[in-house]
């Protein structure tokens, strides 16, 4: 397991001691959490009728200018808490009666998510889940093995330009789509429960962009060109709500219109993407963006 003390656990390749500075995820090299609830606005097969057991990190390898949760993914809010307090909560989280444990931008943290699953596995009897942004090293998602189930990934971008221009990462298509194959090489196809929960596999989701909708469609056909319509479930998301940090993003400024969606969600369909979720174009909720205010931790 790669030590985080010389971190190069993400593309940044920030190559620091987290102890004593900090990198551009802004993480330190305890796990620093915002919350830990059950959480009833994932994908249906995620949180079921009994919710999602979510630990929100803070800290992110990328820097989205639209991003929800920026208060901890930029602004650095949350708690820091030792490995062992990690793995109460992983049990605490089990036995609210959570259909699993959705750890939300766990890389930063990857060694000690890993000493506190260790720590409480013979306990554990749900699946673990790592809800990333997608801009990942394969060698990285391939230490998951072992410990993580599910793997709920971004592929946010296509172009070099408008990742560069809303996450600083003009190599995110390339990472996000290797670090997908290397999930689909960890977990393989999706396995439900009699129930329809999801047990193991991997959900792809794509957050429609206004004025981005053929960046859309060149995701989903590189999708399909590379892996099929199969192997995982595709989640397309009508959500992006604006927030206070767009002014130098006018473009940004506002919601997707239904023609923007509906196009996405058309062109999915003529590819054959039969085994995804389509939101209804109303759905942006509030609830999509838990209170962070250290609930659980």
């Amino acid at each position: 397991m790669t030590d985080s003390k010389l971190c190069t656990l993400c593309p940044r390749n920030c190559k620091i001691n987290r102890n004593l500075q900090r990198g551009f995820c802004g993480a330190p090299n305890n796990p620093k959490l915002a919350r830990a609830a059950l959480h009833f606005w994932e994908e249906p097969c995620i949180s079921g009728t009994k919710g999602s057991g979510t630990v929100f990190f803070s800290g992110c390898s990328l820097a989205c200018c639209y991003c929800q949760n920026h208060s901890i993914s930029t602004k650095g809010f949350g708690k820091e808490v030792s490995v062992e307090r990690l793995g109460e909560i992983f049990l605490e989280l089990q036995d609210e009666g959570a259909h699993n444990i959705n750890l939300v931008t766990p890389t930063p943290y990857l060694p000690q998510i890993a000493q506190a699953i260790d720590s409480v596995r013979s306990k554990m009897k749900i699946p673990f889940i790592a809800n990333t942004g997608g801009y990942e090293k394969p060698p990285t998602i391939a230490q998951y093995k072992d410990y993580i189930d599910i793997f709920l990934t971004d592929i946010k971008y296509k172009s070099t330009d408008i990742s560069m221009r809303y996450s600083k990462a003009a190599d995110y298509f390339d990472y996000a789509i290797s670090s997908l194959e290397q999930m689909l090489k960890n977990v393989g196809e999706p396995v439900f429960d009699s129930k329809g929960i999801l047990q193991s596999g991997v959900i792809v989701r794509h957050l429609v962009l206004p004025t981005c909708r053929k960046d859309s469609f060149e995701i989903l056909s590189q999708l399909k060109e590379r892996f099929g319509t199969n192997q995982f479930i595709l989640s397309l998301m009508s959500q992006f709500t604006p927030n206070e940090c767009l002014n130098e993003y006018p473009e940004l400024n506002r919601r997707i219109t239904t023609f923007e969606y509906n196009s996405v969600v058309e062109h999915a369909l003529k590819l054959g993407y039969t085994n995804a979720y389509m939101q209804e174009k109303s759905s942006a909720k509030e609830e999509y963006t838990p209170p962070f205010d250290l609930t659980g931790v």
